[in-house]
């Protein structure tokens, strides 16, 4: 089964601390991800932004709710105990515990603060109700993303030829290729034939070296098998074994299947990618407003 939002581990994080033992994390997370059958998988998935796993964040989002309405106390780091007022709760038999019943309390009250545009978004859209904060900033932050993935994407689309071959290996050099690019540069229109457009260092030291096919095209005209061969057979030409095809279009399923029956390793970059990793890489874009998110340093306090 899916992993359960935060909200539905609630009332069975109380059950879990109905027996007035003080119970660890990880026992508590540990014994819900059994009670959902949650696969290793599931109880693994991550958060978009890698810190941390979902389960294990929706669990700790659900205690910190239940204490902050007073209905668990921690009565030592990482560890939960049910209260009297949570003993109440779980006598009067309810169906469920969520936001909305929390809210008859006004320790809990206090903490959300109802007027944060938080809690405007929770009447709007369940998938506000259902996420953690990190869950809810995350997926923001990745329809922010897409939204500038997408006007990059635009703008590539309407650059020159030779412009988006300058766009391409610029961004290679940002990521490692190359040493320098005045070095890369050199190769650029210069080679133009037989399907190869530039070459490209492959480490500061030029170990090797890497062809480069760029390919703009407009949306809707994939790349297709046919393109894909003639660049291998320009590389065998070269007697080179590794090219990068970057178009800001797409590739045919024909195409992204195709393995070469030599040593050719050809690496593809759609227009999605591409735009993904200009974001990456800074490159074509500014930074507008940066953000931190902190966590307690438990650390700290045990050693002072």
């Amino acid at each position: 089964m899916a992993v359960p939002d935060y909200q539905k581990v609630m009332l069975p994080i109380l059950e879990v601390a109905s027996d007035e033992r003080e119970h660890s994390f990880r026992e508590v997370v540990d014994l819900l991800a059994n009670k959902y059958g949650l696969t290793e998988e599931e109880r693994t998935e991550l958060l978009p932004s890698g810190t941390q796993a979902v389960f294990d964040n929706r669990i700790g989002w659900a205690k910190t709710y239940l204490k902050k309405a007073g209905l668990l106390e921690y009565p030592k780091r990482g560890n939960i105990k049910i209260t009297e007022r949570g003993k109440r709760v779980l006598a009067e038999k309810v169906d469920k515990l969520d936001i909305k019943y929390l809210r008859q309390f006004a320790e809990f009250n206090e903490f959300q603060n109802q007027n944060t545009r938080s809690d405007t978004i929770e009447v709007q859209d369940d998938a506000y109700i259902n996420g953690t904060p990190e869950e809810i900033i995350d997926s923001e932050f990745q329809n922010l993303r897409k939204a500038l993935a997408d006007e990059i994407l635009e703008k590539i689309r309407h650059v020159k030829p030779n412009q988006f071959e300058r766009l391409v290996v610029e961004l290679l050099v940002r990521m490692g290729y190359g040493g320098s690019i005045k070095d890369a540069g050199k190769a650029i229109g210069k080679s133009g034939d037989e399907g190869i457009d530039g070459t490209i260092k492959e480490d500061k030291l030029g170990l090797d070296i890497i062809y480069i096919q760029a390919k703009r095209w407009k949306d809707g005209n994939s790349v297709g098998r046919p393109e894909i061969q003639k660049f291998v057979g320009a590389l065998a030409g070269q007697g080179a074994k590794k090219g990068i095809f970057i178009t800001a279009s797409s590739f045919s399923k024909e195409a992204l299947e195709y393995v070469p029956k030599n040593e050719t390793k050809i690496i593809t970059i759609d227009g999605n990618q591409l735009s993904q990793l200009m974001i990456e890489y800074n490159l074509g874009v500014s930074t507008q407003q940066t953000y931190e998110i902190k966590k307690l340093d438990n650390d700290y306090f045990d050693e002072l």
